[in-house]
């Protein structure tokens, strides 16, 4: 065995084989660790980006961050809510891509998608950065390496979802409930001791340098909606969820609501009546604990596991944002590669994917939390307005049962979404968040570019049109001298010339193709003995979805029953316009040949097809 395979083995362990998928479900615990912690962990900031807009208007301002939270409060209730519809009516699993695409159209659920990978990728951005101001709050010396430790952590995170759900739910779970009850433990504590008139504090005078408005209210509120990202990760999860998955999800998405909103509300609380403001390279939970807990051990805990917490907030995208490319990768509208589960059951190139570009925005944006915030929070709306509006579609579609009841909820879903997505564009347009509504036409015009290809592709490599070969029985000669294995991926028009291409050369052919547990073998088989009814098939199972192995197995096999004579390995691949265009296309062949050289192969021809 190389060198790689027992690295990759050491860090990942042992691949899965595809029968394993069911084993990798979530408990209704496990999940609210995996899927909600994107949510939960906003209690660590999204009080505190109300309090940084509002210190503006001086310390008589600070005292609207409770109602302002109160009124966020209500938006969590209407969405949760709205997402429980959802989940009943997607019992498979209904993100926001699939419902918009579904209801209102191609180019709805483009959008809806395109925004949910943004919101994914600045989720983890985010919740990285956040985390470690949490650290450096706590340990000031290590400020000057927060880009090299925002890192570490992505990397970190990247391994342990790499490893499989299952593995993930199991990490997770002790820092997500540890963060949970230190949190509700500081409201409880903080709140007796301002009972017991243990503390009496008041503001310090601090300069107006902006006057009250409406504007300038729904600013503060737009800045804590970040507390409602992540909300709509269940319902884009469902079948992470052991059986029954949809009702689990439901169950779970309410028991996030009530954490969430009672966290919240708590956090937003205590900061009010301990008149906390915010600070330079403080947060506001450690300003919280430094004042109600002091310095102590219990200080530190909190700390800590508020740094784990939102270190694993991110990993609500690891779950989610890998899924979503796969539906769009299956539709054609992402680089086919991101479809394919890895080793361990998940979609390892999704995950690696999301890595890079949290990575790139770290580094672009020195992992500052407040330089990134202005951008979160446009695209998740986008999707929440997108998805509860194609439901009003689908309840009025269906007609079914308390359809009414359902196309209320999100119609009010719907509308309360899109007016905070308005209030949000508006008063964080000029500080960053044109960004994202220029990048989400962009990445919308990507996907058509991507689905235009695969479209062209598809039409030149169509085997409609092509007269089957009259069926003349092979006659097997007494001596093989010239055999051959032709590799079949899709029964296509390069195939066809590559088994055109062996008839010429070989006196005995056998075409192999590797069924992963994607391949509709009956339909393969009846396209085969309607064109190449001459040359036998050999289909081979791939329990561990792996089709280099199998392949490199079979030829090995076929050459020990032909020792004394050169088999040709036969390896049909088309050829793109432009060189870009190979991007979005599996390096299969060049893998293959590889492996075949290694096992010491000696004649391997390609035959090309041009597109």
């Amino acid at each position: 065995m190389s060198l790689y395979p027992q690295i990759k083995k050491f860090f990942l362990g042992k691949s899965l084989p595809t029968s394993a998928h069911s084993e990798e479900r979530l408990s209704n615990a496990a999940a609210l660790a995996v899927l909600s912690s994107d949510a939960l962990s906003s209690v660590a900031y999204a009080t505190e980006e109300i309090l940084l807009v509002l210190v503006a208007a001086g310390s008589g301002a600070l005292g609207l961050s409770l109602p302002i939270a109160i009124a966020i409060i209500f938006l969590l209730g209407i969405v949760v809510l709205s997402y429980r519809q959802t989940i009943r009516a997607y019992p498979q699993g209904g993100g926001s891509y699939i419902v918009a695409r579904e209801n209102l159209g191609l180019y709805p659920g483009l959008v809806a998608g395109g925004s949910l990978m943004i919101d994914y990728i600045l989720t983890v951005t985010v919740s990285i950065s956040a985390g470690t101001a949490a650290l450096t709050s706590a340990m000031p010396v290590l400020q000057s390496h927060t880009v090299l430790l925002c890192l570490i952590f992505i990397f970190l995170l990247m391994l342990a979802n790499l490893r499989g759900v299952k593995e993930s739910g199991q990490i997770f779970m002790i820092p997500t409930f540890a963060f949970i009850g230190s949190i509700f433990l500081l409201i409880g504590i903080g709140l007796f001791k301002y009972s017991t008139g243990q503390v009496i504090t008041e503001y310090p005078s601090l300069p107006v340098t902006q006057g009250l408005s409406l504007f300038f209210i729904l600013r503060a509120f737009s800045a804590g909606c970040t507390a409602l990202t992540g909300v709509e990760a269940i319902s884009d999860g469902v079948l992470a969820f052991k059986p029954p998955e949809w009702k689990n999800a439901r169950l779970t998405l309410l028991y996030l609501g009530v954490i969430l909103g009672l966290m919240f509300v708590g956090i937003s609380y205590l900061a009010n009546i301990y008149h906390i403001v915010p600070e330079e390279g403080q947060t506001v939970v450690s300003l919280l604990g430094r004042v109600i807990l002091g310095t102590g051990p219990f200080y530190y805990f909190v700390q800590i596991v508020t740094l784990l917490v939102l270190l694993l907030a991110a990993n609500t995208s690891y779950a989610d944002f890998p899924r979503l490319c796969y539906f769009l990768a299956r539709d054609g509208f992402l680089p086919r590669q991101l479809s394919l589960l890895g080793d361990r059951l998940v979609y390892s190139n999704g995950i690696v994917l999301l890595s890079v570009c949290a990575g790139i925005l770290v580094i672009i944006f020195k992992g500052q939390v407040n330089a990134v915030i202005p951008l979160y929070a446009v695209g998740v709306f986008t999707s929440f307005t997108l998805s509860q509006a194609g439901m009003v579609r689908h309840w009025f579609n269906e007609q079914t049962g308390s359809w009414r009841a359902g196309a209320l909820m999100n119609g009010l879903g719907a509308i309360a979404t899109f007016v905070v997505l308005i209030v949000i564009i508006s008063t964080k347009f000029l500080l960053g968040a044109w960004l994202v509504v220029v990048a989400i036409p962009l990445v919308v015009s990507l996907f058509a570019a991507i689905h235009r290809h695969y479209q062209y592709v598809a039409q030149r490599l169509s085997i409609q049109g092509i007269t089957p070969r009259s069926y003349i029985p092979r006659q097997k000669p007494e001596v093989i001298t010239h055999p051959a294995v032709v590799v079949v991926g899709q029964l296509n028009r390069g195939t066809v010339e590559a088994l055109e291409y062996a008839r010429t050369i070989a006196d005995e052919i056998v075409a192999v193709h590797v069924d992963m547990g994607t391949t509709d073998r009956e339909k393969l088989q009846e396209k085969w003995r309607h064109l190449e009814s001459d040359i036998p098939l050999e289909i081979i199972d791939s329990p561990y979805r792996s089709v280099i192995e199998p392949i490199v197995n079979f030829v090995s096999q076929f050459e020990d029953h032909h020792p004394d004579v050169f088999t040709t390995i036969i390896i049909p691949a088309f050829v793109t316009r432009n060189w870009w265009d190979g991007i979005l296309h599996n390096q299969t062949t060049l893998f293959l040949k590889n492996a075949l050289r290694a096992k010491k192969s000696r004649v391997i021809t390609t035959v090309r097809y041009y597109l």
